[in-house]
């Protein structure tokens, strides 16, 4: 049976046994408790000690000075053998033998493992690449598209200012100039003009003998 020992400051330790299917034992300085603790630190019902699946634990129900482990206050203080704890100014100490202790170990029901959820990394690896060079072929066709809207927008400015294409003048062509209708075009420099053609001399016309005209009737 799980041994509860009381230790009330200036007192003499007072041990109380209970049986291990007891599932609940409740502590306070009210006479309805359990055990009752006779000291003016400790609450009409100041705390609980509850039978779980793993074993015991003691619970603090709202008392004024707390429930403590290791001088810490806390709501929920798991028991193993040994456990000592301090319900207000008094101790509360827990002992199980090594059978109970057994007991309890057969008792506590084995928690099944989580389900292991599908690995899904390998998928959401693939599919990372296949995103950036989407994105990259994106990012150079509005590249190259801005370019030449840039180009086009310059080559137009520049129309309109010089007068001039700029491709022409990038190039080194010079654009040709336009010659007059009924002039000829100019000699390539280093040649002589060729002279003009003379015109041909006219022949005379040989005289014509008229025709006798006939006498009338």
């Amino acid at each position: 049976m799980p041994r509860v020992t009381i230790t009330v400051p200036d007192t003499t330790p007072q041990p109380y046994r209970f049986q291990l299917d007891r599932r609940k034992v409740t502590l306070g300085r009210g006479s309805d408790n359990d055990i009752v603790i006779s000291d003016s630190s400790v609450s009409s019902k100041h705390a609980e000690m509850v039978r779980t699946d793993n074993g015991y634990e003691i619970r603090d129900l709202g008392s004024t000075n707390g429930t403590k482990l290791d001088g810490q206050r806390r709501m929920t203080i798991p028991l193993w053998s040994g456990t000592t704890v301090i319900l207000g100014d008094v101790a509360f100490d827990f002992q199980l033998s090594e059978d109970e202790q057994a007991e309890l170990g057969a008792q506590s029901p084995i928690e099944p493992l989580p389900a292991e959820q599908p690995v899904r990394r390998r998928s959401t690896m693939a599919e990372a690449p296949v995103a950036g060079r989407s994105g990259t072929a994106m990012l150079l066709i509005f590249l190259v598209l801005a370019a030449a809207a840039f180009s086009i927008g310059l080559a137009i400015r520049h129309q309109k200012e010089t007068g001039h294409s700029l491709l022409s003048e990038l190039t080194g062509k010079k654009p040709a100039k336009k010659t007059p209708a009924g002039s000829e075009p100019a000699p390539a420099s280093g040649e002589t003009p060729a002279a003009p053609a003379e015109p041909a001399p006219a022949t005379p016309a040989e005289p014509t003998t008229p025709a006798p005209s006939e006498p009338a009737k």
